[in-house]
């Protein structure tokens, strides 16, 4: 009897040890497994972040050299030959961007001097307008009317006038030369003066006024 008490209780634990290692090497699998895991998330994300670092100096890397092309200074070597550092082309694109803002502010007010210059020749050739018309409404007067060439030779008449009296002015010095300018001016060139000279230049060429 007590035997086969002993055999069956040996056969029941001879039973029961196999299911318990089971359970053990289940519960090392699934550590195991957690562990692979985890690891695998942290190389995903280790390499994430990497290839995520190397998008951002590529796109910087892909900056500075626009810059270079796009900035002219940018474009020269140093004495050694070497291409400018990156602090080196920020500052040069600096410079160049304000160089490009001095000149268009440059343009934009010799773009308004040039406006202020067109709206005044318009009042001009308005004010020519009226005055040629009111000459051609004038009877008899275009045949009074002179040449291109008449008006040249009556021009250089003048001239010729001024030119042959200005030579009286003395030229020894600057000083002189300032106070012989000034008196030259007071005697040849006053309204009175230049009438009469005008008047001996018109008889001379046989025009009547």
């Amino acid at each position: 009897m007590y035997p086969r008490c002993g055999s069956s209780g040996s056969i029941q634990n001879i039973h029961q040890t196999p299911s318990s290692s089971n359970q053990n090497t289940e519960d090392e699998d699934d550590s195991g497994d957690n562990k692979a895991s985890a690891l695998s998330f942290k190389e995903r994300r280790r390499e994430a972040h990497t290839q995520a670092e190397q998008k951002r100096r590529d796109a910087i890397k892909k900056g500075y050299d626009s810059l270079q092309d796009l900035v002219p200074t940018c474009q020269q070597s140093d004495a050694s030959g070497y291409k400018p550092s990156k602090a080196a082309v920020l500052q040069k694109s600096i410079d160049y961007i304000q160089y490009l803002l001095q000149q268009r502010r440059r343009q934009e007010e010799e773009r308004n001097a040039l406006r202020k210059d067109v709206v005044a020749l318009r009042i001009m050739q308005a004010n020519y307008e009226q005055i040629v018309k009111a000459q051609h409404s004038v009877p008899g007067l275009n045949e009074q009317r002179l040449t291109d060439q008449d008006k040249f030779q009556v021009f250089q008449g003048i001239m010729d006038k001024l030119f042959e009296s200005f030579e009286s002015v003395p030229t020894n010095d600057f000083a002189e030369f300032s106070a012989g300018v000034f008196n030259w001016l007071e005697e040849y060139c006053k309204p009175q003066s230049l009438r009469t000279m005008v008047h001996g230049v018109l008889r001379d060429q046989n025009y009547t006024l």
